[in-house]
This record gives structure tokens, C-alpha cells and sequence, in this order.
């Protein structure tokens, strides 16, 4: 059975006001088809007893639980490729050259979902740039989501999974096949990514600057005020000389003037006005 109008409003709300992301008018059968499993779950018959209990109750762990079932995001190995050829080709050369005193750069890579963005650019490093091998590399990734999380640390994914975007020479060379047919990660790339969790929609915690960020297709989820305070996040954790990375249909335009684009052949990225 559907939901109704005003549970669906529930559900828009609640996501609102703990993540500040926004459910456009339309989308019930979203609501439906991620809360189903949360319900089945935690025995209950369907998706209104769960909306039910969670209006019932003050917000705990199962309205948390139903946050995360709806902000699983979409992502794969490599995805859109052209950004991964600009860092390939330009700017982690170009980094490696203003780096050299300290030998250390920092990469953030926010609303990560289940890993594949930070292990495509650790790949991406480890695989042409054997040199950083002696650098203090960094990678943090992160994501409001923890189960999400912890698929990510463990580093295994499906067959459908990894061939969506990972290179047949990587996946050879970089992973293990499973008894159970997934592949694993292997432990070095693994080990050059850290995971957290982090509300984007909350005040960011301190954090030393970041030579490159990563914050694709996940700014389209929030209204004009939440963007604009996650983009001020942005510049005040980006190294003066740093680049900035959204989605392909994504732009600091008319709601952060502080930033400037940067043509990367196929690619766009973003640095701090100077």
C-alpha cells in the first residue's frame, strides 16, 4: 500500500531537519523502495507502521537509521573519468612540484557512499605516481551514512560493482577475488584512504587544509542557503593553491561568488579567487 501525502511530508521533513536535504514532490516511490528494507528489518509489515512508530517516538536511532536508508548514493569506480585524467595529467604533477619541501598532500572526498571515488584516486596515485610511495599521503574520506561506511572500509565489492568503471588492469593488479565472487581491495590501497563520518549540513569540525576536494553530485540534494554554507566549509578547509571538484552538473555560480574555474581539457575544477 502507497504512503500517504502526509507521511510522505513526514518523511520529507525528517530528512530536512537531520541531513537538510530536500525530496522534491513526486518522489513516494523513493521514500518507498529505500524504507522497505528498514521496515522489514525491524518487523514491522510495511513502510507506514515504520513511518508510524518513527512519529511516535522522539528522534533516536531508527529515525537515524532512516536518514541513512535515504542517502544511499549513487557512485561508481572512475565515474565521469575526466576528472581522474586531469589529475593523472595536471594537477597531481602540478602539486607534486609545489610540495617538495614538505613531501605531504591532503585529498578530502566528501559524501564518499560506499568508498569508489577515494579508491579511484588512491589507485589513481598509487598506479602513475610510485614516487608519492615516500610522501605522507592522506585521504579522508566521508559521509553521513554509516553503513554505507562500512562497506567502504572493508573494501569488498560485487562483480556488477566493479565492472562499472574499474579498469580490467587495475582490477587485476589492485584486488583479490573472493570465494564468494566479489573482489577486495587490497590491503596498501585500503590503507592510503581514512573514513568518517560527517553531516555536510552540520558545522564541519576543524581540520588542517586540504590540497584537492572532492565534493561531487551531492550539493543538487540541499536548498541555496545549505549550499552556500557547505561551499564557505569548502574554502575555509582548501589550500590557497588547492582544486575543488563538483559533479558535471554542478557549479559554485550564483552561490559562491569566492570561487573560479579552472579548465581541465574535458573538465572543470575550482580554486579560491586570489
Amino acid at each position: 500500500m502507497a504512503i500517504t501525502a502526509d507521511e510522505f511530508n513526514y518523511v520529507r521533513n525528517l530528512l530536512r531537519d537531520q541531513a537538510a536535504i530536500i525530496i522534491e514532490p513526486g518522489k513516494e516511490y523513493l521514500v518507498e523502495n529505500r524504507l522497505t528494507p528498514l521496515a522489514q528489518k525491524m518487523g514491522l509489515p510495511g513502510v507506514s507502521h515504520l513511518i508510524a512508530r518513527l512519529r511516535s517516538d522522539p528522534v533516536n536511532g531508527a529515525h537515524h537509521k532512516a536518514v541513512e536508508a535515504l542517502t544511499i548514493g549513487e557512485t561508481l569506480f572512475f565515474r565521469d573519468l575526466h576528472p581522474f585524467e586531469a589529475l593523472r595529467k595536471q594537477l597531481i604533477p602540478e602539486l607534486m612540484q609545489k610540495r617538495q619541501s614538505v613531501r605531504s598532500l591532503r585529498i578530502w572526498c566528501g559524501a564518499c557512499s560506499t568508498g569508489q571515488e577515494p579508491y579511484s584516486v588512491a589507485l589513481t596515485i598509487r598506479e602513475y605516481f610510485p614516487q608519492l610511495k615516500d610522501w605522507q599521503v592522506r585521504i579522508l574520506a566521508t559521509d553521513i551514512n554509516t553503513e554505507s561506511l562500512e562497506r567502504a572500509r572493508s573494501g569488498i565489492y560485487t562483480q556488477l560493482e566493479v565492472n562499472r568503471g574499474m579498469p580490467a588492469m587495475l582490477l587485476v593488479k589492485h584486488f583479490k577475488k573472493l570465494p564468494d565472487q566479489n573482489w577486495q581491495i587490497n590491503p596498501e590501497i585500503r590503507a592510503m584512504v581514512e573514513f568518517q563520518e560527517l553531516n555536510l549540513a552540520r558545522p564541519l569540525p576543524p581540520s588542517p587544509l586540504f590540497d584537492l576536494i572532492f565534493l561531487r553530485n551531492v550539493l543538487i540534494y540541499f536548498d541555496t542557503v545549505t549550499k552556500q554554507n557547505i561551499l564557505q566549509g569548502v574554502r575555509s578547509r582548501l589550500a590557497p593553491d588547492g582544486y575543488f571538484f563538483l559533479g558535471s552538473s554542478e557549479t559554485t555560480l550564483y552561490v559562491d561568488e569566492a570561487f573560479e574555474t579552472v579548465n581541465l581539457g574535458k573538465t572543470v575544477a575550482y580554486r579560491k579567487k586570489q
